[in-house]
């Protein structure tokens, strides 16, 4: 079933321009249900948001050979200008091979395919970037002996392919580690559900020799934690900026995100050199990227943690906020393979943060603001971006299993000064109450 983002006046629909979108989520319909592109561009919509039931229960029969030839057969002829898709997991290489098929503009699916392996693209960002690379191992998930680990722990665990952090884990032995990697038989196939579209495309699209049912393992990183935001044009690449990553206290788990940055423009210049390297040795192009990095002030090291071959879509609003450009521009601009433009320090705020409101385990939910409720915030605060997420059940216990927390809701919220930034983010909590036992 297709969804138009827009109405569209019958006169203008022949020079309006239609791209597809696939596995849109909540984000990628605000933002492009904007009225900026109305008259403009025609959006159409495939596929299924992988975090919201029950239009993730497709998961359980998808294919991606044969969604890619449905698709390919519907649109052969339906005149799209453009493919994208924001969703990482499987959505993006898929939006890939879809453009290659139609001959539109599109990113190399093998780039994709490589960035997304977290084991491969450690070992090509060894290649151009020895200095931002932590030492890893790779192994089986039915790992029986501590010397197949061949690494040293405490490690930080997480599997070769993967998204939202699902299964990122510090372990401290061995005994931890064959705990943290014990599944129901239910959690394992939903597990093999969400690696197998990838893992079909990479056999068809590159030449690993290992398959994504493995997991990494790594050094334990300190300091501070960041993602540089970037695209790249015809070979060239560009860095839109650096945000900050804040987590809750005594965990892995992220509390918010701060733009602009915090870091010396010296410390985020010299990222912004290793990720030029790490983007070309991909071979990644028309396409926007994100890449996490770990600063240590005390030594001033460097560490990738991983690169994600798709724009940071819960920070778009925050560019716009403090630069007064939305990356979602840029990726219809790439999309149409058109030059990206964009701007720096000309928006209305001087601060933006995206809020992350998690639960932990121990904690239930007892009440919480209907759609309703959360309609009026959001016409309160029209500047705001406010997403609530709410599960229950063993979607919910395997939330806190697989994540650590659960997170419940996001708010993106903009501001002259911190202070006036965290108030409003304080006022919003307020008037959206969430009461857990």
């Amino acid at each position: 079933m297709i969804s138009i983002a827009m109405d569209s006046v019958h006169d203008n629909r022949m020079t309006q321009k239609t791209i597809l979108i696939l596995f849109p989520n909540e984000w990628d319909h605000w933002e492009f249900d904007a009225h900026r592109y109305r008259g403009k561009l025609r959006f159409i919509y495939e596929g299924f948001d992988l975090h919201k039931f029950p239009e993730n229960a497709r998961l359980m029969t998808f294919s991606a050979g044969r969604f890619i030839e449905r698709i390919v057969a519907k649109y052969r002829n339906a005149g799209l200008v453009g493919v994208l898709s924001n969703e990482e997991q499987f959505g993006a290489v898929i939006a890939a091979v879809i453009a290659e098929r139609l001959g539109l503009p599109g990113v190399p699916p093998a780039a994709i395919l490589t960035a997304q392996h977290k084991f491969y693209a450690r070992e090509r960002s060894r290649e151009v970037a020895p200095e931002a690379t932590p030492a890893y191992t790779v192994f089986s998930p039915y790992v029986q002996r501590e010397e197949e680990v061949k690494q040293e722990f405490p490690l930080f665990v997480k599997p070769v392919k993967a998204t939202y952090s699902i299964l990122a884990k510090r372990v401290d032995n061995f005994a931890e580690l064959k705990r943290h990697l014990t599944f129901k038989p239910l959690e394992s196939w939903i597990l093999k559900k969400l690696i197998q579209p990838a893992e079909d495309l990479a056999q068809k699209y590159t030449q690993f020799p290992l398959d994504a049912h493995h997991i990494l393992g790594e050094e334990v990183l300190d300091g501070m934690q960041v993602t540089v935001d970037g695209y790249v044009h015809d070979g060239v690449v560009k860095i839109m900026g650096v945000v900050d990553s804040i987590m809750y206290p005594g965990t892995n788990a992220f509390q918010r995100f701060e733009y602009p940055s915090s870091l010396p423009e010296p410390v985020q210049e010299k990222m912004g050199d290793i990720v030029a390297r790490i983007v070309k040795a991909f071979g990644l192009n028309q396409s926007l990227f994100n890449v996490e990095f770990f600063y240590n002030p005390v030594n001033g090291d460097l560490k990738m943690i991983e690169m994600n071959p798709r724009m940071a879509y819960q920070f778009a609003d925050l560019y716009e906020k403090v630069d007064g450009f939305n990356p979602y521009d840029i990726l219809v601009d790439l999309t149409l393979g058109r030059t990206p433009k964009y701007c720096f320090r000309q928006g209305a705020c001087n601060h933006a943060a995206s809020f992350v409101l998690r639960a932990f385990p121990g904690s239930k939910l007892m009440s919480a603001p209907d759609a309703a409720h959360v309609k009026r915030i959001r016409e309160q605060y029209p500047d705001a971006r406010i997403m609530v997420y709410l599960k229950k059940g063993n979607s919910l216990a395997r939330e806190y299993k697989w994540l650590g927390s659960y997170r419940y809701a996001v708010f993106n919220l903009g501001a002259k000064t911190s202070q006036d930034l965290h108030q409003r983010y304080h006022q919003v909590c307020s008037q959206l109450p969430f009461v857990f036992t």
